[in-house]
């Protein structure tokens, strides 16, 4: 391939009309990844998402990842501020966000840089970049633009450059608002998407426009298909196999949203922050119809306090946040633990601590999920690992809320929450939702907190029930709800209350080991990255590692069986998005290590001695860089 093709219209070619295609083999690839990344606003997301819901809608397997900049607008053409989107498409399903990017198209250098500069592409991507800015105004950015593409090329990268906002400009007076469906145009012909299935997703995601809106970005998407027919030299295709039941693309909010339609729950309170906020966008335009409400409280602690208020009434409610909100919750959550009022605590993690970085995924909220929060206050704590395991978890979530009278916490990330995947259409079963409510009278002399002394569940009196009056207190007391400071009295309590954990644990199968039941090594993950996890031990197994995995939905408590699985392996080593210190730095040795949440939980539950290895970089986990790991520890 020619690195220094240009691709600007020859003028002789223009004036005889329009070009032939060029003479092109289409190459048929098992998977790729693909970016779409510009300055914020220019639409790269949509055209992304577009991508990813064309590919997934002719069959082939999709994950998803948004590129997101820390700051809500940065400057434009800036390093820093690249936005947009990253797809890999497979012929088969996609777990995970995969290793380095394939092929790029970049609305301008800056941004570019950004993404080479964190190592993101893989050694000479293709990269197809708008050349506008070598004929620009302003000196310093053609010389930026022409150091740039030099230095690509230098560096080994395939570079085409495109003339978007000259070609959009035929079409549209604002070219910002066209790129990114000329664009997806391109992307169609260079990955052989069929432009009828471009322009039914055009057609959705614009279906609350004018028919001139939509036609005019028909006319830009089919523009920029033209285009790449006659000016680029190649073409991919992805084979896919068309699924045999119905499939839904979504992201992970958007799945959690779902699975709060689905759970029954019809109360969502929370306050907007990033990255959760989405799930409540989502709700708020779908709960009502089935009757739900959305919430927006003043703050954080209201959310919550709201939510232990519509679950006291008689159901489950949710309440979706971020850490910071979750550390705001802290002494609300702790009323509904004391009160034994059942909530559902979602917390979309990110990069801390403080405010640390909102738009990038993290894993750093486990040990606080876990025992956050002042005093004994023993609360169920569960991960979802994929899109779809974010629908169904909130289902389970709400089941052991109300089974248990309890708080259960439902951790994901920003690497779930933004990214999208295809699977299977849920089909609704009446076991998803709670019973009606029992309330009939009640026996002479029941007790709010008649507690069972083998599993400390007691039956939950509903405000209103015919001789079910008592007063509710976040404070220490009897079965009867009557405030006691006796030293039995709130030994008991505390006895009761962290019986349940028992009695769910009692109710759990060990985790399924992803290989053989014994090895040399164990990894242990949780959370958004199984299926990076799973891909790379899959790939070294190939290589003839005895290696094996196994991935934790349920963390507190723990589930039987998990340490005779630990016995089987010669090592075993956690893999998480947290942070650990090295032993490679000069001042960490044994003793003053710090090693990732999931470690210093597993370490200090079974007394074994579990390696660990993470990293907090913002960005979701490579299977390329776990197999570097795990061939470096097996030396």
């Amino acid at each position: 391939m020619d690195t220094a093709l240009k691709t600007k219209l020859p003028d002789e070619e223009k004036a005889a009309g329009a070009p032939a295609p060029l003479a092109k083999n289409v190459h048929t690839l098992d998977e790729h990844i693909v970016e779409i990344v510009s300055d914020s606003g220019e639409g790269a997301q949509k055209c992304g998402q577009s991508f990813a819901a064309i590919a997934a809608r002719k069959g082939n397997g999709i994950w998803t990842v948004e590129i997101i900049p820390a700051e809500i607008q940065p400057p434009a053409r800036s390093i820093e501020g690249a936005s947009g989107n990253r797809i890999r498409v497979g012929a088969s399903s996609v777990t995970n966000g995969g290793d380095e990017t394939n092929l790029v198209v970049a609305f301008n250098e800056q941004v570019l840089l950004g993404r080479v500069r964190e190592g993101e592409l893989k050694h000479g991507a293709t990269i197809l970049l708008e050349n506008k800015w070598r004929n620009d105004r302003d000196p310093a950015i053609v010389g930026s633009y022409v150091q740039a593409y030099e230095d690509l090329l230098e560096a080994g990268y395939q570079v085409y450059e495109i003339p978007m906002e000259e070609e959009c400009l035929r079409l549209v007076p604002d070219p910002k608002r066209g790129k990114n469906m000329f664009v997806l145009g391109v992307l169609c012909n260079i990955y052989s998407f069929d432009p009828e299935m471009a322009r039914n997703q055009i057609a959705f995601i614009f279906n609350n426009k004018s028919q001139a809106i939509i036609n005019a970005n028909f006319e830009l998407m089919e523009a920029g298909y033209a285009w790449a027919e006659v000016n680029l030299d190649f073409k991919y295709d992805i084979p896919a196999v068309k699924a045999t039941v119905p499939q839904i693309v979504m992201n992970g909010n958007s799945a959690l949203a779902l699975g709060v339609l689905a759970s029954g729950m019809q109360v969502c309170a929370m306050y907007p922050i990033t990255p959760a906020t989405s799930a409540s966008h989502y709700l708020s335009e779908i709960f009502e119809k089935v009757g739900g409400i959305v919430h927006q409280a003043e703050d954080e602690i209201a959310a919550c306090a709201f939510a232990i208020g519509a679950s006291y009434s008689g159901k489950c409610a949710i309440t979706i946040t971020s850490g910071p909100g979750l550390s705001l919750k802290q002494e609300t959550i702790g009323l509904a633990i004391m009160a034994e009022i059942p909530l559902v605590v979602v917390d979309v993690q990110r990069g801390g601590p403080s405010t640390g970085q909102p738009t990038k995924g993290e894993q750093g909220d486990l040990l606080f999920a876990c025992f956050g929060g002042h005093g004994d206050a023993p609360k169920v704590v569960m991960a979802a690992s994929s899109i779809e395991d974010c629908f169904y978890s909130v289902i389970t979530a709400r089941k052991i809320a109300e089974t248990f009278n309890t708080v259960v916490l439902l951790l994901t990330d920003a690497n779930l929450a933004s990214a999208q995947q295809p699977f299977p259409r849920p089909e609704f079963t009446d076991d998803w939702v709670a019973p009606p409510l029992d309330q009939c009278t009640l026996a002479e002399g029941a007790q709010p907190y008649d507690w069972d002394e083998t599993t400390g569940i007691a039956r939950r009196f509903i405000p209103g029930q015919p001789d079910g009056m008592h007063c509710v207190t976040g404070l220490a007391h009897d079965r009867n709800s009557a405030v006691a400071y006796d030293p039995k009295i709130n030994q008991e309590g505390m006895r009761q209350r962290s019986l349940k954990l028992a009695t769910l644990q009692k109710s759990l199968t060990p985790p399924p080991v992803f290989g053989d039941p014994e090895g040399d090594l164990l990894i242990i993950g949780w959370g958004s990255t199984k299926g990076a996890i799973e891909e790379a031990v899959t790939r070294l197994r190939k290589d003839g590692y005895k290696i094996s995995s196994m991935h934790l939905t349920f963390i507190q408590p723990l589930p039987s069986g998990i340490k005779e699985i630990l016995r089987g392996f010669d090592e075993v080593m956690t893999i998480e998005n947290s942070w650990s210190d090295s032993l490679e730095s000069e001042i960490i040795d044994e003793d003053n290590r710090r090693y990732s949440q999931l470690a210093w939980l597993l370490r200090a539950r079974f007394l074994v001695d579990i390696d660990c290895w993470s990293e907090v970089k913002g960005q979701p986990l490579k299977p390329s860089t776990i197999i570097k790991v795990i061939t470096e520890k097996m030396r």
